[in-house]
């Protein structure tokens, strides 16, 4: 092999330098892309027209501009939904931008808690008030973590932890 390659070193560095310059000649000198632009004759360039319509419309999703949306309802004239009103005064009120911790709810890790936020979850009162619908929907979007929140009992531990019964939420469940 090596009285091959003295015998023909010459042939093998112009079919070296032959390679190169066709590899160059694909990959380089064609990925280069001009354009050009025909204007009739007078027109001057004009700044890059813009879409009107989207600079001038509202944002999709307008910022909370009243502090008291988190309030609880206001309770209608007679008794009809007194339970509810009450229901919703006896929970926390949350302030915009605070979030529980839900990684004291036993089962959820870090990983889980980040999910359930993805899902607009943030809170212990949302999941204290899931019912069987809610639990479902909510535990088919968890993928390998499915089948954990009936399984540790989110809701009740939800429910002693915005209530913050942390005697009895460690007699069930175990220290925090």
């Amino acid at each position: 092999m090596a009285e091959l390659v003295q015998a023909n070193w010459i042939f093998l560095v112009i079919a070296l330098v032959v390679g190169l310059i066709v590899a160059w000649w694909i990959f380089v000198a064609n990925r280069r892309t001009s354009v050009t632009l025909e204007k009739p004759e007078g027109e001057e360039a004009a700044p890059a027209k813009r879409n009107q319509a989207l600079i001038d419309a509202p944002p999709a999703a307008a910022p909370k501009s009243d502090p008291g949306e988190d309030l609880p309802p206001v309770t209608p004239m007679g008794m009809a939904g007194i339970g509810e009103a009450v229901a919703a005064a006896a929970r926390p009120i949350h302030v915009q931008g605070t979030h529980d911790d839900l990684t004291r709810i036993k089962g959820v890790g870090p990983k889980l808690a980040q999910q359930l936020q993805s899902m607009g979850i943030v809170h212990f009162t949302q999941i204290a008030d899931w019912d069987d619908a809610e639990i479902d929907r909510i535990d088919a979007q968890l993928g390998r973590f499915q089948g954990r929140i009936r399984r540790d009992n989110w809701p009740e531990q939800a429910r002693l932890l915005c209530s913050g019964d942390t005697a009895a939420y460690e007699a069930k469940f175990g220290k925090l």
